[in-house]
């Protein structure tokens, strides 16, 4: 197990496939037809993102997380996962979504602020989009404890950026994954930005050495290659199958777009910053390679394309033609089970739009 230290990396920026004796193993089915594969999935959510935040700019959004320029680090880690693996994101893990087969209506609904969710979690493995900054590894600890006392082959893995690293719920969950050895992976996207605040003033060390204080071994990975980022989380979700308690990956990415659509980057971020990573771009990088291969042709081309086009399409029909949910509908999936306060706070809220004279009847979502 690499601890901190170097930065992992299977493939350069210009396309160049780097040998590696110890992380190679974790990738060697990755033949011509899966990077293929790759390539089309990191377009495609690429696409995703810039048609959300078009949504958004149109007015059918309310707010929009872009994830532009973290598809390596969604793709590579998502693609890694088992189906009966739990995933526990934060909320901008849209490319984690769509791998993990949530529908484009699910993904924009929360930001069209049509429902307080968006998938039914059980059905996917997949937790709802968590907007408090680190809580979600709390749960992932939690989670991976409970799998851990059934006796379960399963993994967990929380995603969260660099400044969720400052959050004590993140310090306080690794206490506990660390304590009990929990099956959870703790996976950073370190993407230099929480928000306005740079990732050199939240630690003057590299954020994988920081899990190291608690027991845990963490592996510094370069997010945008995609084959490394396979690699290491491969890695380390059979440790955590295999008994051998948690890990923290860092994912060195960038944040390509501003932190969410209500944010403006050019207020505090360098021009020059931004040139530098976009030379890095990990799309770019994927598609050097297969050029090289003798992969890329028309019909790849085409048929990404294709693919790409077809999802922007469904996510913006999904979501213009999304019904408006009705009044009642705040007061289902509070609790699992019937709650007579709740019963009674719903027929005080009716009656109360009645008396407007316009009945309301009860929706579904």
């Amino acid at each position: 197990m690499r601890t901190g230290g170097d930065l992992l990396q299977l493939v350069s920026p210009e396309g160049e496939r780097i040998s590696h004796p110890e992380f190679d193993i974790w990738v060697k089915d990755i033949g011509d037809e899966q990077l293929c594969s790759l390539y089309e999935d990191m377009t495609v959510i690429r696409r995703i993102d810039a048609e959300a935040t078009a949504l958004q700019r149109q007015g059918e959004l309310a707010l929009w997380p872009p994830l532009l320029g973290q598809e390596a680090a969604q793709i590579g880690s998502s693609r890694s996962l088992r189906d009966d693996d739990f995933v526990f994101p934060s909320y901008r893990e849209s490319g984690v979504a769509y791998v993990r087969g949530a529908h484009l209506s699910e993904i924009a609904r929360v930001w069209r602020g049509n429902a307080s969710y968006g998938w039914d979690p059980l059905r996917i493995n997949l937790a709802t989009p968590q907007i408090i900054i680190g809580s979600q590894s709390l749960h992932a600890t939690g989670y991976a404890m409970g799998v851990q006392l059934d006796g379960a082959n399963t993994a967990v893995l929380a995603y969260f950026g660099d400044g969720a690293t400052s959050e004590g719920d993140v310090n306080e969950a690794m206490v506990f994954a660390a304590s009990y050895q929990a099956p959870v992976v703790f996976f950073c996207q370190n993407n230099h930005w929480a928000i306005s605040e740079p990732v050199r003033i939240q630690s003057h060390v590299q954020l994988a050495d920081r899990p190291t204080g608690f027991g845990i071994p963490s592996i510094r990975v370069d997010g945008n290659d995609v084959l490394a980022v396979m690699a290491a989380t491969r890695v380390a979700l059979d440790r955590a199958r295999k008994g051998g308690g948690p890990t923290f990956i860092e994912a060195v990415t960038y944040r390509m777009g501003p932190h969410t659509t209500a944010d403006d980057p050019t207020r505090y971020r360098d021009p020059i910053e931004l040139e530098d990573w976009a030379a890095k771009d990990p799309i770019l990088r994927l598609r050097k390679l297969l050029e090289a291969k003798g992969l890329l042709t028309d019909d790849v081309e085409a048929r990404v394309k294709a693919k790409a086009d077809a999802v922007a399409a469904e996510l913006r029909a999904s979501c213009i033609d999304m019904p408006d949910p009705q009044p009642l509908d705040v007061f289902n999936h509070v609790y699992s089970t019937p709650n007579s306060w709740i019963e009674r706070q719903k027929d005080h809220y009716s009656r109360y739009l009645n008396s407007f004279n316009q009945p309301v009847e009860e929706g579904a979502l």
